[in-house]
């Protein structure tokens, strides 16, 4: 599959981490998406019914980052990628979750987690 749509530095305000502060304060997470996918349907239509809405998609993906929390980034990454794959015309999902604010003691630019899940 090459056809792909790709949703870039979404961002949202979550309560995850395995420690107590941050469930209590929260902090920023930033989620990339990339969906493969035939697009054909959609290029020749021109109707976005027939392609995956990403405006859609981006307030399911806040409202699971804002959602229940979790320990683990890998686990909210699960949770994205299952909700790209909820839409059975996504074949493969990639999903990185950022954790800029992580709680490590010494300077850095970027915490993330990328999986790839397959239909």
């Amino acid at each position: 599959m090459t056809d792909r749509i790709t949703l870039t530095g979404l961002r949202a305000r979550g309560h995850h981490g395995v420690f107590d502060f941050e469930r209590a304060q929260g902090q920023d997470f930033l989620v990339d998406v990339v969906l493969e996918l035939d697009l054909g349907p959609a290029a020749r239509s021109d109707e976005v019914t027939d392609t995956v809405h990403y405006g859609e998609l981006a307030d399911v993906l806040v409202g699971i980052i804002g959602g229940e929390p979790v320990n683990l980034i890998e686990t909210l990454a699960e949770r994205l990628a299952a909700a790209c794959l909820a839409d059975p015309r996504v074949q493969v999902a990639t999903v990185t979750v950022h954790k800029p604010q992580a709680p490590i003691r010494h300077e850095f630019a970027d915490v993330a987690v990328t999986l790839t899940r397959r239909r």
